[in-house]
């Protein structure tokens, strides 16, 4: 008996496979998944469904699977597919560039001048008449410092395990990052030609840090390949399309230019050389362009082979000649009108950043949150610690910390020295206060320097429960802090006073402790209260003072009560917040 996946089925029936999983949910056969096999049988039952119900079933876009009827009223049409925009990360020796060398070799035309691969940081590859484009990035830093600068690159990242190793330090860290980044991951089982490959057992290790294989039923692809042989690298890369397809992978040539910088040098005869990739719109010679603060007409635009080309549309990475400085990876490329409207937005740019530098406060790492507390109630963690062993006893420490109304996540924990691709995760986070903690580890000078740059506070720690007990304030700072009424003192009314353009006064007795200007107070009438508020003004004859001590008179105004009477009672107190 043969089986046949659905994507397969889709491609039968020609149909997206998205719509098919639909179309199916909807006749009563639910929980299908892209790669859920099903019988010869089965696979006769969903074309029968499928064309006993043709044009009837809506699908995921709104339209009907097939020969839908017209309508009068069209909607907008969707923008067309353009080449996913794919990056490769995973452990250091799990085979990264191994992959990325076999897919040049085999997929990218055979003329590609050497080295230029190197220098445009990307290149495109050719699958059933369907482009793919790489981002051959160095590594997670990369991948993160875009993302940090608001810079969504990557459509899909590829992660890259070795069978024969497994999960290791660099995996988790990998996948820190896909997951912070919120894009599609398919995971690359590398080196199953070696005798001692155990697939099974990397699908296992997954599973359990909750990535569960889709042939277990759960929804991550896993495609065991080897990038030395070039076994399954072909499925990998019809894996990549497949989830270009269900994801709606798309851009408009028409459209407004969406480009952003992946890196840049200066080149001694080019000059600033800039790679950027086109993610919607176009991008033409001539075109005079701002990034960051640097601007320029474009002189030349080259495509990842090195030729010259005059536009670049969705999807595609170029090369930028042309411009006035090298941009940082992650500037989003702007179209201007002309060369003194680029000017002047790259002079205001400049003027913003100056004021931006002279402005910048130094805030200590209470400051810092305490400043973060009306802007969010999540501190947003990045753990290292020197071995596994201490990680898992920081994590498990960090669990049994609670602070009403606040969250605490981690974002990354892993083992080794704080390094600068730590400070950029804890800087991309945008939904929290990031905060990055080390146990029993040092950070890297570079790390340092970058974390004083983006105002990123990290502390270290050698004793276990001093990184609780901060992580602990920090948090209970973000819920906002606690206060304890503290009685200074109690005044009676004698006498009261109604004056024109103030108000009433009252004129009273201190019976106990002291009364202060800008206290609370609490108006007692027959042992009730019948207001709670604050001193405003203070007098002791005509003169204004801070505070009136026991045994003396004085004349109080309440701010925005003229209700005092005779025989009032009037308890001051203060808020104080309760240390934490």
């Amino acid at each position: 008996m043969g089986k046949k996946r659905i994507y397969e089925l889709a491609r039968e029936l020609g149909m997206p496979t998205r719509d098919l999983i639909a179309a199916l949910e909807r006749l009563g056969m639910p929980g299908m998944t892209t790669f859920h096999m099903v019988s010869d049988e089965e696979a006769e039952v969903i074309r029968g469904l499928i064309a006993e119900h043709k044009g009837t079933l809506p699908s995921e876009a709104g339209v009907a699977v097939a020969e839908a009827k017209p309508v009068e009223k069209k909607a907008a049409p969707a923008a067309p597919p353009r080449p996913p925009v794919v990056a490769v990360l995973g452990h250091i020796d799990h085979g990264k560039t191994t992959l990325l060398d076999r897919i040049r070799k085999t997929r990218v035309a055979a003329e590609e001048p050497g080295g230029i691969t190197q220098s445009i940081g990307a290149y495109q590859a050719q699958v059933d008449g369907k482009l793919i484009t790489f981002i051959d990035t160095p590594g997670h830093r990369a991948f993160t410092a875009m993302r940090a600068r608001g810079a969504q690159v990557t459509d899909i990242a590829i992660l890259v395990v070795a069978a024969d190793d497994g999960v290791m330090a660099q995996t988790l860290e990998a996948l820190d990052h896909i997951k912070a980044a919120g894009v599609p991951m398919i995971v690359a089982i590398n080196k199953i030609d070696k005798p001692e490959a155990n697939p099974e057992r990397v699908k296992q290790e997954l599973a359990n840090l909750g990535y569960i294989p889709e042939e277990w039923g759960g929804d991550t692809i896993m495609v065991p390949i080897s990038a030395l042989t070039g076994q399954g690298v072909d499925e990998l890369l019809e894996m990549i399309l497949l989830v270009a397809e269900l994801h709606g992978v798309s851009g408009d040539p028409q459209g407004p230019l969406e480009a952003v910088i992946i890196e840049s040098h200066l080149d001694p005869t080019k000059g600033p050389v800039a790679t950027a990739i086109v993610k919607n719109g176009t991008l033409r010679e001539r075109d005079v362009v701002v990034v960051g603060t640097a601007w320029g007409r474009i002189r030349a635009l080259l495509d990842h082979q090195g030729k010259r080309i005059p536009a670049a549309g969705p999807g595609t990475p170029v090369q930028i000649l042309g411009l006035s400085g090298v941009p940082q990876a992650g500037e989003r490329v702007e179209v201007v009108a002309s060369p003194k409207e680029a000017e002047e937005l790259v002079e205001k740019r400049l003027e913003a950043e100056r004021a931006q530098r002279m402005a910048r406060p130094k805030l200590s790492f209470e400051e810092l949150l305490r400043a973060a507390q009306e802007q969010t109630k999540k501190l947003s963690l990045v753990v290292k610690a020197q071995t596994v062993g201490a990680l898992e006893a920081v994590k498990l420490e960090l669990g049994t910390i609670q602070a009403e109304g606040v969250e605490l996540e981690v974002l990354h924990a892993g083992v080794g020295q704080i390094s600068e691709s730590d400070v950029l995760l804890a800087a991309a986070e945008t939904q929290g206060q990031p905060l990055i903690v080390g146990f029993g580890v040092k950070v890297d000078p570079k790390a340092q320097r970058l974390a004083e740059q983006k105002g990123i506070p990290i502390r270290t720690y050698e004793i276990i429960y001093d990184l609780t007990l901060d992580v602990e304030r920090a948090l209970k700072r973000l819920a906002g802090p606690e206060y304890r009424e503290v009685k200074v003192g109690e005044a009676l009314v004698l006498k009261t006073f109604d004056l024109r353009g103030v108000g009433r006064v009252a004129g009273c007795s201190v019976r106990a402790g002291k009364v202060v200007r800008g206290g609370k107070v609490r108006v007692l009438r027959q042992g009730r209260e019948v207001f709670v508020g604050e001193i405003f003004s203070l007098k002791r004859f005509a003169e204004d003072v801070k505070e009136v001590p026991q045994g003396y008179e004085c004349g109080i105004r309440i701010r925005d009560f003229d209700d005092v009477r005779e025989g009032d009672v009037l308890e001051v107190y203060v808020l104080e917040e309760v240390p934490v």
